[in-house]
């Protein structure tokens, strides 16, 4: 009667360190799809902030070389 309650204390060992690996990865899953989170909203801040910067020079830009005719340096 020994040897069938000892095999079944260390399966019931071996489901709990199981059980608790589990919560663990899902807080380490948690904290990772946050810190994409994060992540992604400071990308698209800095998209955002590169386009406003963008804009004025593409005029800028535009207004130069429409005033030489449009013509790059290799023509």
């Amino acid at each position: 009667m020994f040897w069938p309650m000892f095999q079944l204390a260390l399966a019931f060992c071996g489901v709990a360190v199981l059980a608790v690996l589990a919560v663990l990865v899902g807080v380490e899953v948690r904290r990772f799809t946050r810190a994409v989170g994060d992540s992604s909203e400071r990308i698209s801040r800095a998209v955002d902030e590169l386009e406003r910067s963008a804009a004025p020079l593409a005029t800028r830009g535009g207004a130069v070389r429409r005033s030489y005719g449009g013509q790059s340096e290799g023509e």
